[in-house]
């Protein structure tokens, strides 16, 4: 089992390190994307290695994709790269998760419309205006997809993240 988590400068730190941890903690190997390689820095400080670069990213090695918040996903968003792994993902019903502003790469690759889901408050507009049926709850779990708000939600958003996991 393989798991890609996409980000960049300014990620939630939790956001990203908690799924990270928690993936780690049962065997499963954990790549981070973004676009170009090095490190990435946490809107709080940490740091992490980016395994590969997006373009480098071949969808089908992967069993899940992880989408954190803060503001890294605003740049996600407009990599072409980004947008097409995530189309890859919801084409292979594979499990995806995203909290916070995490969403706002589906939201860009048309992915949420009809879809039930969740996300930090600023960006609940405009989840609506791209056709999704927004709720407002610490998690949301929508076939493939489990969204999220916030970093208080963590122990809601993981517990569902492995339950898709484990079907």
């Amino acid at each position: 089992m393989k798991a890609l988590i996409i980000s960049a400068d300014n990620f939630e730190d939790s956001e990203l390190l908690v799924p990270y941890y928690r993936l780690k903690e049962e065997g499963i190997e954990v790549d981070i994307s973004s676009m170009k390689k090095g490190t990435i820095k946490g809107k709080h400080g940490y740091e992490v290695q980016v395994d590969k670069t997006l373009q480098e990213v071949s969808p089908d090695d992967y069993d899940i994709l992880i989408l954190p918040g803060g503001k890294a996903p605003d740049v996600i968003r407009k990599e072409k790269a980004a947008v097409e792994i995530a189309k890859h993902f919801f084409q292979k019903n594979k499990p995806v998760s995203a909290i916070c502003h995490g969403p706002q790469t589906l939201i860009t690759a048309g992915l949420l419309r009809g879809r039930h889901a969740t996300c930090y408050k600023t960006v609940a507009q405009e989840m609506r205006d791209a056709g999704a049926m927004y709720e407002d709850k610490e998690v949301v779990v929508d076939g493939n997809l489990v969204t999220s708000r916030q970093p208080a939600d963590l122990p809601a958003f993981l517990r569902e993240m492995m339950k898709m996991l484990k079907r």
